[in-house]
Formats: C-alpha cells, structure tokens, sequence
C-alpha cells in the first residue's frame, strides 16, 4: 500500500466543489468576527508574562473555535497591520464538532470509510483547523495523530502546496510538544527535544487540485512553503487517532474536552 511506502495518500476529487466553497465561505467569515484586539496581543508577543497567556489561550482550543493571527498581522496594540481577509494563519481546533459545516463533512461515511479501509477500529477526531496562511510552515509531523489534508483550492508550488518526505514515517517520532511539568515555568509548553534538520533534498512538492485529499501517516515529515502568489490556499485538515488498545498520552498538549469529546468517528453524528 502507498500510504505504508511513501506515508502519505493522495485521493483527488474527494470533496464536492460546493462543500469546498462552503468551507471556503466559513474561513472567510471567520476573518469577518474577529476576536477582540485585547486578545489578539495575546496571539503575537514573545515576553514571558505574555507567553504564557499565548500559551493558556492555546491549550484551551482543544475543545473551543478560535483565531490565531500570522505573525506580522498584528502590531504590538493589537490593532491589525493588514486587511482582517489576510489576517488569520489557522482556526482550530474543535471546528470537527462544533461547526456545522465542518461537522457535516469530517463525520460524512466517505470519511468513515477511509477510516476502515486504514484498518481503524475505533478512531476518534482530536482535532482539526481552517488554514490559509501567508508565511511557510515548518517541517514537522503530527506524531499519533493521521491527518486527512483537504484542499479547498488548488494548491501550487506557487502559492505553498505541501512539500513532503516520502518514507520518513519509518524513521519515528523525532519531537513532541508536550505540557510542561514544571508548574513553576511561564511557559506551559515546551518541546521534549531541538527541532531535527531535515535536509532540503529529501522534500517533495505535492501539489494538488481543489477538492483533493491528502491522506498524512502520523510520522511523516511535511512542511509548506511561503505563498508568493495573489491566490490563498485554504485547507481544512482534521485528525484521528485509534482509540481501541490505546492509551492517549497524559502529557500530550491536546486533551480532551467536555465540548469536544474524543467520540467514535462511526457512530458520531453528521448533525449538532
């Protein structure tokens, strides 16, 4: 199987053009309520005091809707430096169960059935996030977690399509973020090791037309590159995790929450 070769599967035209534009519509509305410019300070300073509010604001979208900002998006008043329409990196992470048009698709019984045919027994959604970032994201892996990466446009070497390392699913986990045990610390999260330095040549771009789905093994290395385009690349990604067998770590940064609980993906409803 090509997802146990390379760690990753590419399934074109498994969204529908108008649930792509519906979601499209939702990531649009998101940048037309955004949160208060007290919070948005939260989202971009680096001092200590600030951190840690960063950080609390983070831990607590494990079962909540909400914004965070790209990097230069916001000055130090929280007053935006660009248009609000280019504002957002991601929203996350519980849009899977508490949107309804994420909800609608990420339970739909296509996905279940991608589900089953990667041998699931008892997967369960733990997250998901509405992107369309500016800025490149760096090489990294979603650990336990296998993604479904779904293009909402077409996505080009262009404006940042995902650049993979086929095969680097192999090789294990390389870096976790977890909390931090230390309650003395500013900083509630912390990374368990540096970040590897993957080298440039074992990267592959993957880009694909709207609608596509890009299948992540948990292990893979993927990372985008900076949009240099005109044209955004949203993307809706979710991911799952097997339940049945397994203990879910205690120091894992996303928990579960009363508001989004770690449900079966079969039996979950499309419905709120």
């Amino acid at each position: 199987m090509i997802m146990d070769n390379d760690g990753f599967v590419v399934l074109k035209e498994f969204l529908t053009p108008s649930e792509c534009d519906d979601m499209v519509k939702a990531g649009v509305d998101f940048t037309k309520n955004l949160p208060p410019k007290e919070q948005r300070i939260v989202f971009t300073t680096v001092d200590a005091e600030k951190k840690q509010l960063q950080d609390e604001y983070f831990l607590n979208s494990n079962d909540s809707i909400r914004c965070f900002f790209e990097d230069a998006a916001v000055g130090p008043d929280g007053e935006l430096t660009v248009d609000p329409s280019i504002s957002l990196n991601k929203v996350g992470h519980a849009l899977h169960y508490q949107h309804p048009i994420f909800r609608r698709y990420t339970y739909s019984d296509r996905v279940k059935d991608v589900a089953k045919a990667l041998g699931f027994k008892e997967p369960a959604v733990v997250q998901s996030i509405n992107s369309s970032p500016r800025h490149h994201v760096p090489a990294h892996r979603s650990c336990v977690a296998n993604g479904f990466l779904d293009s909402l446009e077409d996505a080009t070497v262009e404006n940042g399509c995902l650049w993979m390392v086929p095969g680097s699913h192999k090789s294990g986990v390389h870096r976790r973020l977890t909390r931090n045990l230390n309650t003395d610390s500013k900083e509630k999260l912390v990374y368990d090791r540096p970040a590897p330095d993957y080298p440039e040549s074992s990267f592959v771009p993957v880009p694909v037309s709207k609608g596509t789905c890009i299948l992540l093994h948990g292990n893979v290395v993927h990372r985008s590159a900076h949009n240099h385009s005109g044209s955004g690349r949203p993307a809706y990604t979710f991911h799952i995790i097997e339940k049945q067998d397994n203990q879910y770590s205690a120091d894992n940064w996303l928990q579960e929450g009363a508001r989004a609980p770690f449900t079966n993906l079969y039996t979950t409803s499309q419905l709120m």
